[in-house]
């Protein structure tokens, strides 16, 4: 289980901005329900061209919550100018750490940012990033991975996983990363780290115990933040079998919820051969 600091805790359980600035002066959206993490950013600008107020609407897990509501804190007051230069280490700094499996939220945080101030200034929104698809299940290409890990100076392929979530499905990525990696440090003169041990197959105790682990802190939070909540009956063998609770039971997209949130999460956190289904009470 991910160890969180106070702040981290209190930014999830707590937010103050959480909502949509009505007639907002820029909007940013990044993420989707299929990557199991979204954020939609609004802001409103005074009289003297400072952000007056922002608010921002996350589905994701506890650090993706704490994540939106820390930027909102770092912007308010600031010019465009100073907010643009808002990074996402400024984000994990000011909540005191994330876990380094979490590092994808503050990232995603940066995006929304970006993307709300081009939106603003009428730019089109930036374009996904031209190149080759090296991760199929998140869509990440050669391109972001070579940004995202300058930028925070990455070296293997975990770390790229935890900041852009690329090898956290099938992991049939995991050797492109690497090779990548290799060429980008390479070319700086910096002998690339040696790539990490594939994880041993998980028992089936540790299995259920990560099944839960993942439901309890990256599903339960957004569906609760809904009117929701899911609960888990039983796993037989790759077959994880789930009940969902509240709004979500009813919800003509819960379907969607199990397939592109719930799953997704199970297959980048426990095992990518899981497979959901549905238990009707």
């Amino acid at each position: 289980m991910w160890e969180y600091t106070d702040k981290v805790k209190k930014y999830f359980t707590e937010p103050k901005n959480v909502g949509e600035i009505e007639d907002p002066d820029g909007v940013g959206e990044v993420g989707s329900l299929a990557c199991g993490d979204a954020l939609k950013l609004t802001f409103k600008l005074d009289d003297q061209g400072r952000i007056k107020d922002a608010k921002f609407k996350t589905f994701g897990c506890a650090s993706a919550i704490a994540s939106s509501e820390a930027l909102i804190e770092l912007i308010k007051g600031k010019t465009l100018e100073e907010a643009e230069k808002v990074t996402n280490k400024d984000i994990a700094e000011f909540l005191g750490g994330l876990p380094k499996e979490k590092m994808h939220c503050s990232v995603m945080g940066e995006e929304a940012l970006q993307a709300a101030i081009r939106n603003y200034r009428g730019l089109e929104p930036l374009p996904h990033e031209e190149g080759e698809i090296i991760c199929q299940c998140f869509g990440v290409t050669d391109k972001e991975i070579e940004r995202v890990a300058r930028e925070n100076n990455l070296h293997t392929r975990e770390e790229i996983t935890n900041y852009t979530k690329a090898g956290g499905g099938c992991e049939s990525c995991h050797e492109k990363i690497e090779e990548l990696l290799a060429k980008i440090w390479s070319a700086e003169g910096v002998v690339a780290a040696k790539p990490q041990p594939r994880p041993k197959k998980l028992t089936n105790l540790q299995k259920i115990k990560l099944i839960e682990q993942t439901l309890e802190n990256e599903v339960r939070p957004a569906l609760k933040a809904d009117g929701g909540d899911i609960e888990l009956v039983d796993v037989d063998g790759n077959r994880v079998l789930v009940s969902l609770r509240g709004t979500c039971s009813s919800c003509a997209a819960s379907q969607a919820t199990l397939s592109q949130f719930v799953q997704t999460k199970l297959r980048e956190f426990v095992a990518p051969e899981l497979v959901v289904e549905e238990v009707k009470p």
